[in-house]
């Protein structure tokens, strides 16, 4: 069973359509022993950083999530589900699941640059992964952000974008894999991105 992570916000049942659609059995859930036991992990959503984390600290989600990545089985953050996995969001000065080294971000506004950035975007993958497995490079995919994630190690960038600067759209480590754009909402490729996560044993 693939647990998607139900902590309060939207735009979760678009991404249980998707994995149903892709023809594997897909729950949304807060609840802890299901998330544990579950084959692996998809974090979903939008929203902010600040009531996000709020949200999960007080579910108690938070070290649910922390210890499933510990467990070693995979998981998968969306848009929002990118930006906590970092240790701090300048947004609203946030302390986030700190699963991997860095920081989030906000893009400076301009004249000519609108935050936040809504639209499709082109990803470059500047790393092979399974998760492109069959994914075109490069290849547009649906964004709707006005953060971005700076982790520290450069290692862990696997797919890069451009919105005023150039910053990280895909991580992955180990067993954690995470995009800043929507998969649910990136049409065919998006889709294919996600079967391939779903797909993989680990």
């Amino acid at each position: 069973m693939i647990a998607i992570i139900d902590y309060g916000a939207g735009n979760l049942t678009s991404v249980e359509r998707a994995v149903t659609y892709l023809g594997y059995d897909g729950s949304i859930t807060a609840d802890s022993e299901t998330i544990l036991t579950a084959e692996k992990v998809i974090f979903p959503g939008v929203g902010a950083a600040r009531a996000t984390m709020d949200n999960l600290n007080t579910a108690g989600i938070a070290k649910v999530l922390q210890a499933f990545y510990k467990s070693g089985k995979p998981m998968l953050g969306i848009c929002i589900g990118i930006q906590i996995l970092f240790d701090h969001s300048e947004e609203e000065d946030t302390p986030c699941l700190g699963l991997l080294p860095g920081v989030v971000k906000k893009f400076d506004a301009t004249p000519t640059l609108k935050v936040p950035q809504i639209g499709w975007n082109e990803v470059y993958q500047s790393q092979s992964h399974p998760i492109f497995h069959d994914v075109p490079n490069p290849a547009h995919f649906y964004f709707v952000n006005s953060y971005y994630p700076v982790p520290q190690a450069a290692s862990d960038v696997i797919g890069r974008a451009t919105y005023g600067v150039e910053f990280c759209s895909v991580v992955a480590h180990q067993n954690l894999i995470a995009t800043q754009f929507h998969l649910e909402k990136s049409g065919r490729i998006g889709l294919k991105m996600l079967d391939n996560f779903l797909r993989d044993k680990g």
